[in-house]
């Protein structure tokens, strides 16, 4: 700190790599601190808000940041001015009043500085321009949390009682796993119909046949599931002046689903046909480029074009933004803050990127005037669209300082940012449709196609078109057939969510905030409500399960509509000064009752069943589906009576039990494959008489047992009678007492040839616990003992003294109630 008479100015962030790239920006009078995020919270124990006084949170400091705190108060004792230096979005607002309330600084002298990116210009702004802290941004914070915190801590427990320990709810993370779940049943519920196409391939080559080649072209090669991708088909045909057309018109009349006799009677007229160009239009295109980023689109494309998780986007988004050191160019910001729902650009960010595409890319493709992008509803226009702080700074050029995931992330936020204020790319597309005279009348197949005339942005932001190029043709011209066909085909049952359709989704019915995307991803993940196969998301049986009930007794919570609502009402307390305690008070009102209801009428999911098509091959009794620790499973309706049960997959099938070709070790019977809360494993056909479990790998191949615990002859100091054999454990071997479970003692392995020389030597076992303690170095463990005897007796006094307390009290009572009777 400075000296009496040369105060210096407390600058507080939230992480030291900020902390560390703004330093350099300000003189010598600021002190920049990191606060490590939130240094104060609601405790994690208990609900703490005072729901009868309107909602009044209890604060605490955040476990493991009390050393920050008092690092930071230290130095906030002889500084002149406070800058609150946190993010500029709720959180970090609220970040900074927690800062502000702990360190008790008068308001004269704490400022509130915002800005967009980390650099030496919007650094030095920022400070030249402070103000203070939005009280209304801080309560929209507090009332989020209050509200999450009064459905986490309501719900959850509930969820504890009715369904399976461990389970959570949250006001947001539930109606995203609902999303899940609906889209699940519908993919379950669907009924494919069938209809039949008659597509065909044709070439302008008319002097060679192309159709044997075209056949094996397609077909998929040994061992692979899958032919060549359509990209790889359009080069083909490119290559050979082919290419593909839907059948479009028979007999001058449109076609519709076609079935089966119609397309084959179709198919059989046009292979005696002759084929020639009937039609041709071509028409300009033009094609514009899409808006900078904001947080949502950002996290779409990290994960279609890099396949980045959300998380994982955003961490990386961080770096990129508090700044990477560039060697003698020192640490940077290199984008803008990237939670922001904007897209709105400074004129100064304007201006570089016209500067940079006009002398790196080419007068011709930088447009008269800048591209604006209109903002969706409600986004804050204060704010900008996530960008390069620098477009000179090319990813290319900076390619060695940043690690491969920082550059990926950068190169697809730096092209979308100049790509943006680029030219439109224009496209001849063509259509054309090739007719043969048939005996059912005139058939037209129609194919489309486009030529890039000029690629406009797409020089830089590459766009991912299948749309193929047709060749060079003439009305008239004619065509030869290189395959046609009658295909079945079946409608598909809707896609499932991928992470960037999730984010897509979710920001489409205004449920949480793009800030919170990634921590929702990852949230209803973690709880095993969902999982991702192939990046694919799909329901598990406990979120399905969680979700029924939810929406059943908390139709409110669970409703889109509302929970749109209730951001809309969040958004207001901060924009239009909306009261935060009357947001609160409407929601929980209908809540409360919700809940009563719930904790009275909600039935344990393990008491329900649902009827199946499957009978008991014990007991021939129609069997159902039951829900366990291990999700949904197949069980006789007769039970108890009769405890026959079998696992089911996802979709309700019963698993039948597969006889493996080994035998049980014990008894001989087969062993079979079973699936249990661990995966995998072999169960003895005898069982319950014979209990014999065998450990598989994920391919079905059976793991070598454990090997028996090797003797040492070292006697065991704490029972004594039993001697110390070596075991395999997770972290390797250890080695413990032979008489386990009835002793549990464990001693390092480190210890093996000490304790054989020792007991050689006469002098082990020790007649005490303490003398072995002394031999094995394990010098620390008298004071351990001692401090939890004293706590431990400390703890027993205060519950005594409780117990004397509350019986005063209960005599008290009975006491008045005595007299009040006479």
């Amino acid at each position: 700190m400075a000296k009496a008479g040369k105060k210096k100015s407390l600058v507080i962030v939230e992480s030291p790599a900020k902390a560390k790239t703004i330093n350099k920006y300000l003189g010598p009078g600021f002190e920049v601190m990191a606060s490590m995020g939130h240094i104060r919270d609601l405790p994690s124990k208990g609900i703490n808000v005072d729901i009868e006084n309107d909602f009044a949170p209890t604060y605490d400091i955040t476990p493991g940041r009390k050393r920050t705190v008092t690092s930071l108060k230290a130095a906030a004792r002889n500084i002149d001015k406070l800058y609150l230096a946190t993010d500029l979005d709720r959180e970090g607002e609220a970040i900074a009043w927690h800062l502000a309330e702990t360190l008790g600084i008068p308001e004269e002298d704490t400022y509130r500085v915002v800005f967009n990116a980390i650099t030496k210009n919007a650094i030095q702004q920022a400070f030249a321009n402070p103000g203070k802290l939005d009280m209304d941004k801080v309560m929209a914070q507090q009332a989020r949390r209050i509200l999450d915190r009064i459905v986490g801590y309501k719900i959850s427990p509930l969820l504890w009682k009715k369904v399976a320990r461990g389970l959570s709810a949250g006001r947001v993370q539930s109606v995203a796993v609902k999303i899940v779940v609906e889209r699940e049943r519908l993919i379950r519920a669907f009924d494919p119909k069938e209809f039949w196409l008659v597509p065909a391939v044709f070439t302008l080559d008319m002097k060679k046949d192309y159709s044997a080649q075209w056949l094996q072209f397609i077909e998929p090669a040994e061992g692979e599931d899958k032919g060549p991708t359509v990209a790889q088909q359009n080069q083909w045909l490119e290559q050979h002046s082919a290419f593909k057309a839907d059948l479009h018109t028979v007999n001058n009349e449109r076609i519709g689903d076609l079935d089966g006799p119609t397309a084959k009677n179709i198919l059989s007229a046009l292979k005696e046909s002759e084929f020639s160009v009937a039609d041709l239009k071509v028409k300009r295109a033009v094609s514009r480029p899409s808006p900078p980023f904001i947080t949502s689109t950002l996290q779409q494309a990290a994960a279609n074009r890099l396949g980045f998780a959300t998380k994982r986007t955003m961490r990386v988004a961080q770096q990129l933004y508090e700044g990477i050191e560039l060697g003698s160019m020192g640490t940077l910001g290199l984008i803008t803050y990237m939670r922001t729902d904007s897209t709105h650009l400074s004129p100064e960010a304007l201006s570089a990127a016209r500067s940079y595409i006009e002398g790196n890319i080419g007068k011709d493709y930088l447009p008269e005037k800048p591209n604006f992008y209109a903002s969706k509803k409600g986004a804050q226009e204060a704010h900008e669209a996530i960008r390069p702080t620098d477009p000179d700074l090319a990813p290319s050029d900076i390619r060695t300082f940043l690690t491969d995931e920082q550059f990926k992330l950068y190169d697809v936020i730096w092209r979308r940012f100049v790509a943006c204020q680029m030219a439109p790319a224009q496209w001849d597309t063509t259509a054309v449709e090739i007719e043969a005279k048939t005996s059912i009348g005139p058939c037209r197949h129609k194919a489309t196609g486009r030529v890039c005339v000029f690629d406009g942005f797409t020089k830089i932001w590459r766009t991912n078109s299948n749309e193929p190029v047709l060749p060079a043709m003439k009305v008239g011209d004619p065509v030869a057939p290189v395959d046609i066909k009658a295909r079945q085909n079946f409608t598909k049952p809707p896609a499932r969510y991928t992470e960037a359709s999730l984010v897509r989704a979710l920001e489409k019915e205004g449920i949480g905030r793009p800030s919170t995307y990634a921590s929702i991803i990852t949230t209803i993940q973690d709880r095993k409500y969902v999982e991702q196969q192939k990046a694919k998301f799909y329901a598990t049986d406990i979120g399905e399960v969680v979700t029924d009930k939810l929406s059943e007794f908390f139709p409110r919570v669970m409703d889109i509509a509302f929970t749109r609502h209730m951001e809309e009402q969040l958004d207001k307390i901060e924009e239009q000064h909306l009261e935060w305690v009357s947001v609160l008070k409407e929601f929980y009102g209908p809540f409360k009752d919700n809940l009563d209801k719930a904790t009275e009428d909600m039935k344990h999911a393990k008491a329900e069943t649902t009827p199946s098509e499957y009978t008991c091959p014990k007991c021939q009794q129609e069997m159902v589906y039951r829900f366990g620790k291990n999700g949904k499973f197949l069980s006789c309706g007769a039970y108890p009576e009769c405890k026959f049960a079998s696992p089911c997959d996802k979709d309700g099938k019963m698993l039948e039990e597969k006889v493996s070709e080994h035998a049980c070790p014990n008894c001989s019977k087969p062993l079979i494959h079973k699936f249990g809360r661990f995966g995998p494993f072999l169960g003895c056909s005898g069982y319950p008489t014979c209990k014999t479990i065998v450990k598989i790998d994920a391919d079905g191949n059976v793991l070598p047992p454990k090997p028996p615990p090797e003797p040492t002859g070292i006697k065991c100091y704490k029972c004594k009678d039993g001697e110390f054999v070596i075991r395999q454990g997770k972290k390797g071997p250890f080695m413990g007492c032979g008489r386990f479970p009835r002793c549990r003692t464990i001693v390092s392995m480190k210890q093996l040839d000490n304790l054989k020389k020792l007991q050689a030597e006469g002098t082990w076992p020790p007649a005490t616990r303490e003398e072995a303690d002394i031999m094995l170095g394990r010098t620390k463990t008298k004071k351990k003992t001692a401090k939890k005897k004293v706590a431990k007796k400390k703890a027993t006094k205060k519950k005594t003294a409780k117990k004397k307390v509350a019986k005063k009290k209960t005599k008290k009572k009975t006491a008045a109630k005595d007299k009040a009777e006479e």
